[in-house]
């Protein structure tokens, strides 16, 4: 199908149906000429040149689809003058309906058109074996025609999937970036301003050069996350097992709590999406742990569900707060709303004497699935 489709192929194979129908219209002027005198042969010539037009126009992509019904008239009078010099004509329109005609047309333009030829021939006197065969040919090219053109309407389906894949991933990726930069960033902008009036004020420089510092950390944080997302989207980050073993290793190296990982299930049909959202969403409940449960130990499960993959994370931090739930487009609302975007959903609240983050997301790969 591509090689047919290469436009220099396609130039050939127009040219040589233009020669062929040429040809058609020039056997029947060499037919009836000398048996019927010039008037006729005349007339011929000007059918002869029409018919072949009104073929011709509707393969090179002009003119209305009514060419293809003068189009096949003409032939249809070429054949009853001159036996097999209109054929041309009759294929090639019977071959174009399918692509030019909405199917029920179409279909009724190619019955129309088999029907009369084997009617002209039997009234021009061809034989019957002659007739069943013009007829299984007219009724082979319009099996193809309509199998091309079906084929043709799935790749051009197939591409317009692709391109909605491609606009979905990169709208998704101008979205992490977007929250990972804008929360950095304005986390920036409040230290480096304390920064700026601790040292217009003449206060201890220590601070200011504290808090410089602090800005200095979250814009290489949200450098590290920004290449995170990139990897996680093109699939080249880590596998999700090891990811949540290298947030459980940060969460006790910074708050000294235990923190314990358990991964179940087959988890390799996720999308570049999920995977991103589970280890986002991972991220977030963790370092919420450590802000509102400082000390807390905290338990993280990722497992196959029936066609979902669910991420749970729960502290037992002590005395459960319906009020954790951090604001921004950089904490768990964002996180929920990623999640409805992939078909899932993200649940947040009190369990067990802690606070428990819930996410779910499809196992499989949905777009992927449909191209």
């Amino acid at each position: 199908m591509r090689f047919l489709s290469h436009p220099a192929v396609r130039a050939v194979w127009r040219a040589l149906l233009v020669a062929y129908l040429i040809v058609g219209a020039v056997l029947a002027v060499v037919e009836v000429w000398p048996r019927d005198g010039w008037p006729a042969g005349a007339g011929i010539a000007v059918v002869g040149v029409l018919a072949a037009a009104g073929c011709a126009l509707p393969l090179l992509g002009r003119g209305p689809d009514a060419l293809l019904v003068a189009a096949l008239a003409g032939g249809l009078a070429l054949h009853g003058a001159a036996m097999g010099s209109g054929l041309p004509m009759i294929f090639v329109s019977v071959c174009l309906a399918p692509y030019r005609l909405p199917l029920r047309w179409g279909l009724a333009f190619v019955t129309a058109a088999i029907a009369a030829t084997a009617g002209v021939s039997a009234v021009t006197g061809v034989a019957f074996p002659a007739i069943f065969g013009i007829s299984l040919g007219l009724g082979y090219c319009v099996i193809v025609a309509f199998l091309l053109r079906q084929l043709a309407l799935m790749r051009e389906l197939a591409e317009s999937r692709a391109r909605e894949a491609a606009q979905g991933e990169r709208a998704h990726l101008a979205r992490e970036i977007h929250d990972i930069l804008a929360h950095a960033q304005s986390a920036q902008i409040v230290h480096l301003e304390g920064a700026r009036l601790l040292l217009s004020r003449g206060e201890d420089a220590s601070a200011a050069l504290g808090r410089v510092t602090v800005a200095l950390k979250l814009a290489r944080e949200g450098l590290e996350e920004t290449k995170r997302a990139v990897d996680a989207l093109r699939g080249e980050d880590l596998r999700l097992a090891e990811r949540l073993e290298r947030l459980a290793v940060e969460h006790r190296s910074a708050g000294g709590a235990g923190c314990a990982v358990r991964v179940s299930g087959d988890l390799e049909g996720l999308s570049a999406g999920a995977r991103l959202a589970v280890a986002r969403t991972a991220q977030e409940a963790l370092t919420n742990v450590r802000k509102h449960a400082p000390g807390a130990a905290a338990e993280v499960s990722l497992r196959r569900v029936a066609d979902w993959c669910e991420l749970e994370v729960r502290d037992h931090g002590g005395r459960a707060r319906a009020d954790r739930q951090p604001g921004g487009g950089h904490g768990l609302v964002g996180m929920r709303e990623r999640a409805e975007l992939l078909g899932g959903s993200l649940v947040t609240g009190p369990g067990e004497g802690g606070f428990r983050v819930l996410l779910r997301v499809p196992a499989a790969d949905r777009a992927g699935a449909a191209r």
